[in-house]
C-alpha cells in the first residue's frame, strides 16, 4: 500500500490545472477533447483522494488543507478558460459567478472558523452540488466537439444553473452556521 497516495492524488489535480489550461489553446476539437480528458482526470481523483483517505485510514492535515484548495483551484480554472473561451457567454457567465463568489466565501468562511477551532463538515448535499458542478464544466468543455446526438453545450448550461442554485443553498447553509459562531449565537 502507497501511504502518501491520497494525498499525491490530490497534487495530481493541482498539477493538471495548468495542462487544461494549456490545452484549451490547442485547436478544436482537440482542445475540448484533451482540455477535458485532464479535467475528467482531476475529478475521478477528487473522489478517490478522499476515499482512499477514508479506506486505509491516512486522513492527514496536509490532505485535509490541500483537497479542499484543489477542488477551487479546479473548478475556478475551469470556469475562467471556458468563460474566456466563449463556452460560457451571456447570462450564463451570472451563474460562474455565484460559482466563484461562494467558492471564495465558503474558503474565508472556513479559514475564520478554523481559527476559532470550529470544523464545517461538507454536507450531501453539497457533495451533490459538486457532482453536478463537475459534470456540467465537462459538458461545457467538450461543447460542440461532441457527437451530434449529445447536446453538450444545452447539457452543460442547464447543469451550470442548476449547480448555481444548489451553490447559492449550501452557501447559505454554510453561512449561516458560520454566522452563529461570529456572533457568539451558538447553538
Amino acid at each position: 500500500m502507497i501511504t502518501n497516495l491520497p494525498n499525491l492524488l490530490t497534487l495530481f489535480r493541482i498539477v493538471v490545472i495548468p495542462l487544461m489550461v494549456a490545452a484549451f489553446f490547442l485547436d478544436f476539437p482537440v482542445a475540448n477533447w484533451l482540455s477535458f480528458g485532464l479535467y475528467a482526470a482531476a475529478c475521478v481523483t477528487d473522489y478517490f483522494d478522499g476515499w482512499l483517505a477514508r479506506a486505509w485510514n491516512q486522513v492527514s492535515p496536509l490532505g485535509r488543507f490541500l483537497d479542499p484548495i484543489a477542488d477551487k483551484l479546479l473548478i475556478a480554472a475551469a470556469l475562467l478558460m471556458l468563460v474566456a473561451r466563449d463556452h460560457i457567454t451571456g447570462v450564463a457567465i451570472i451563474a460562474a459567478v455565484i460559482i466563484m463568489c461562494r467558492e471564495m466565501l465558503v474558503s474565508g468562511l472556513r479559514e475564520f472558523l478554523a481559527e476559532l477551532r470550529v470544523g464545517v463538515p461538507v454536507s450531501k448535499l453539497a457533495k451533490w452540488k459538486t457532482t453536478v458542478q463537475m459534470l456540467a464544466l465537462g459538458f461545457l468543455m467538450v461543447g460542440k466537439a461532441s457527437p451530434a446526438a449529445i447536446p453538450s453545450e444545452d447539457i452543460g448550461l442547464w447543469g451550470l444553473w442548476i449547480a448555481a442554485l444548489l451553490t447559492v443553498i449550501t452557501g447559505f447553509d454554510y453561512l449561516r452556521a458560520g454566522l452563529k459562531h461570529m456572533t457568539g449565537k451558538t447553538a
